[in-house]
């Protein structure tokens, strides 16, 4: 009976996945699926598959896009990102170098998606800026990319490397913090899930510590450099578009103050974004100091229960709802009657939370949680990795990197998070059969599902620049191939060599893995 019940899952699970890469109906609502057909086939109670769509990770991951909303909401990210492209510099490449650092640095913080939409219109801007300068081409000629009658011009060369930086540096950043993208913290859940006496935990400082050296930082240099080369003429001065670079960079000046004058329409920073500033600020400060491992945390002084990721989040969200964004009540303090009867607006709107949330980002994570635990214990997720046990016969830096390959492949065709819905619980399993640390062959491959370069259906990033600038897939196929060859030695090198470094017991099969 044992037996068959893993089959009975691996259908349930090869049913899922390929109702996530045909969304035939909506990918949230397939991730429903766990909740009828788990209890169903006698797998998982209900109440134990229910209570993995609000488990501490998804709280976590809610908590984070409502911070994100709140940026976003006080118009805190335009700010960010006109100053530093103030300070990085004007001129074609420093552009191009500005705007793909702050999306990167942004989109830490932000969801991907969010990151990319917001720096659409600021790259929009600067290229019409320099086409009605007449400085560069911005768009393709009819004889260069025929398109079809009604349709906007094509953009060219150098328009694409602005679009496929910023969308690359979203999908790149999202893989620094545990709170960056979906990926990750469905990651955290499925490894907490499977490993619950794992010495070795994924948190907040710990994550970045492992990704952003290689992933994050090598990575964005390399692409940056990539779509100069591929894009923009670098090392091929007397190319036509190495000279359009060359006269945009001696007609600096005049970007610089398109850039200056959208960061007057902002005016001085106001109650509202400081407030937003502040308590992200203390987000993140209470997220680091949880645990950190290094040094007692206060999470470690108030350990009469155990406190996860969620309440410092959360803590935050619940301040933004109950602060003000200006305090001229304070004038009536000491006044007299009659008061104003007006009420004051919160730093952040539950009606503007409520119509931007993607809420079935959170089905999305707790229905992975689920197949996860559904498959451990039904035994799928262990029959299917003894089945790769071959593996144990390669060399480890063989496996690790067959298993970022997959990945890497995989995630170009679907959903980032369900991929690592899918893949992860085998990649576990294998590693138990062939006795490696659990984390040196899951956690690169974790961060590949995040990697995808190549597709608009690859990840939500590319979906957003493909609309909005009227990319066709043809280009955005082609100028994936560099930043997904960089991707594989970046993520082999974190795998194989920096994994040592952060968690040194993972040289050897632990004991809590037996």
């Amino acid at each position: 009976m044992e037996d068959n019940k893993a089959w009975v899952c691996m259908y349930l699970v090869a049913n899922m996945a390929l109702f996530w890469i045909t969304e035939a109906i909506p990918l949230y609502l397939t991730a429903l699926f766990p909740v009828v057909f788990l209890p169903l086939f006698s797998i998982l109670p209900s109440d134990k598959v229910c209570s993995f769509y609000f488990s501490d990770t998804v709280v976590m991951f809610l908590g984070g896009l409502l911070i994100a909303l709140a940026i976003e909401y006080s118009n805190l990210h335009q700010r960010i990102a006109l100053t530093t492209i103030l300070i990085v510099g004007c001129s074609p490449r420093r552009l191009h170098f500005g705007l793909v650092m702050v999306t990167c640095f942004i989109s830490l913080w932000i969801s991907n998606s969010a990151a990319t939409a917001m720096m659409c219109p600021i790259v929009k801007a600067v290229l019409n800026e320099m086409d009605a300068q007449k400085i560069f081409a911005i768009y393709k000629t009819q004889e260069e990319e025929p398109m079809e009658e009604g349709d906007p011009p094509h953009p060219s060369s150098i328009s694409m490397a602005f679009y496929f930086g910023i969308a690359y540096a979203s999908s790149i950043g999202g893989c620094g913090t545990l709170i960056g993208t979906g990926t990750n913290l469905t990651y955290k859940g499925l490894y907490d899930t499977r490993f619950p006496d794992s010495v070795e935990k994924i948190d907040f400082p710990v994550f970045m510590a492992y990704s952003i050296p290689f992933v994050v930082v090598v990575l964005i240099t390399l692409t940056f450099f990539s779509l100069q080369i591929t894009h923009m003429g670098l090392f091929r001065p007397n190319s036509k578009i190495g000279q359009e670079v060359k006269k945009g960079t001696e007609s600096q000046d005049v970007v610089k103050t398109v850039i200056k004058q959208r960061k007057q329409e902002l005016g001085p920073m106001s109650c509202h974004e400081i407030q937003v500033a502040l308590l992200f600020i203390l987000m993140i400060f209470l997220l680091f100091t949880r645990k950190p491992g290094f040094f007692d945390g206060w999470a470690d002084f108030l350990n009469a229960q155990k406190i996860g990721s969620g309440p410092p989040v959360f803590f935050s969200v619940l301040l933004l709802f109950a602060l003000p964004t200006q305090y001229t009540f304070f004038k009536y303090c000491c006044g007299k009657a009659p008061f104003p009867g007006q009420s004051l607006d919160a730093c952040l709107s539950w009606v503007y939370c409520h119509k931007y949330t993607p809420f079935g980002l959170c089905f999305l994570l707790g229905g992975g949680f689920a197949l996860a635990e559904g498959s451990r214990v039904s035994g799928m997720a262990k029959m299917l990795g003894e089945s790769l046990a071959f593996a144990g016969n390669m060399h480890y830096v063989l496996v690790v990197a067959m298993c970022i390959v997959i990945s890497l492949f995989c995630t170009a065709f679907a959903s980032n998070v369900a991929i690592c819905n899918i893949l992860i619980p085998i990649f576990f399993e294998m590693a138990l059969a062939i006795k490696v640390h659990p984390i040196t062959l899951s956690f690169p491959s974790a961060l590949a599902c995040s990697l995808a370069f190549h597709l608009p259906v690859s990840t939500p990033p590319n979906a957003i620049i493909s609309g909005y600038s009227g990319l066709k897939t043809k280009y955005m196929a082609v100028a994936g191939i560099l930043p997904t060859f960089w991707s594989f030695w970046c993520l082999l090198i974190t795998g194989t060599v920096w994994s040592m470094l952060i968690f040194p017991s993972s040289k050897e099969f632990p004991s809590w893995a037996e």
